[in-house]
């Protein structure tokens, strides 16, 4: 697919590890994915704009509350179908080409589990996109970031990925990270701002907690 302007995602930080993973496997118009605890939404329906009318995406978060909003969102796209359910018990009506995830697996009680589950909702020689923190390494100047240890029981789980895909019996083929960082009234600054309880001074450095990102594929 040719260069692709991240229509919904203009304002996320790390909006070029998912060009880079969708770029990678070359995903195609017509294709089924899946966007495994969805949140917002805002990834489904960026998947949505790559697979286009022809295609489906399944928008899958456990909170109802999140299914309906992104179903209020979703009158635009009739290829996103929002679904409430746990990323470790899930089923849909069909296979699809791609499951994704990324800040999943920080907070779910067994990240196997999980990718488990994601592999299982892949068709033979589907893909399995994730993108998981390494939370410690985040900074705000020399200092390490606050954690807040109720939502995320797996901080650094974005070093777990590659062992965890081949545990699924998965063929990883790719990883790398990204790691924004900015200052003053960037928007790494304003993000990090937005999702923490971060105090940030003027002359302080931000740098996100990087995003480890991993491709597998499903045997065929």
């Amino acid at each position: 697919m040719d260069s692709h302007d991240l229509m919904g995602l203009r304002d996320d930080v790390y909006r070029r590890s998912l060009k880079t993973a969708l770029d990678r496997i070359d995903l195609l118009a017509g294709s089924k994915c899946a966007d495994v605890g969805a949140g917002a939404g805002d990834i489904s329906f960026e998947l949505a704009h790559w697979v286009g009318e022809t295609g489906r995406v399944y928008a899958i978060d456990i909170d109802p509350m999140r299914r309906n909003a992104i179903a209020d969102k979703a009158a635009k796209f009739t290829q996103v179908v929002a679904i409430t359910q746990a990323a470790e018990e899930l089923a849909l009506p069909e296979p699809v080409d791609l499951a994704f995830c990324r800040f999943l697996l920080v907070g779910v009680v067994d990240p196997a589990l999980a990718i488990a589950g994601m592999a299982k909702i892949v068709k033979p020689g589907g893909w399995i996109v994730a993108q998981e923190p390494v939370t410690s390494s985040g900074r705000v100047g020399h200092h390490p970031l606050k954690v807040d240890t109720e939502a995320i029981r797996h901080p650094d789980v974005g070093l777990d990925l590659v062992a965890l895909m081949r545990g699924a019996g998965l063929e990883v083929v790719d990883t790398w990270a990204e790691a924004p960082c900015g200052f003053g009234e960037s928007d790494v600054v304003s993000y990090l701002e937005q999702m923490t309880e971060a105090e940030v001074d003027d002359g302080d450095t931000v740098l996100l907690p990087p995003l480890l990102c991993a491709v597998a594929k499903k045997a065929g």
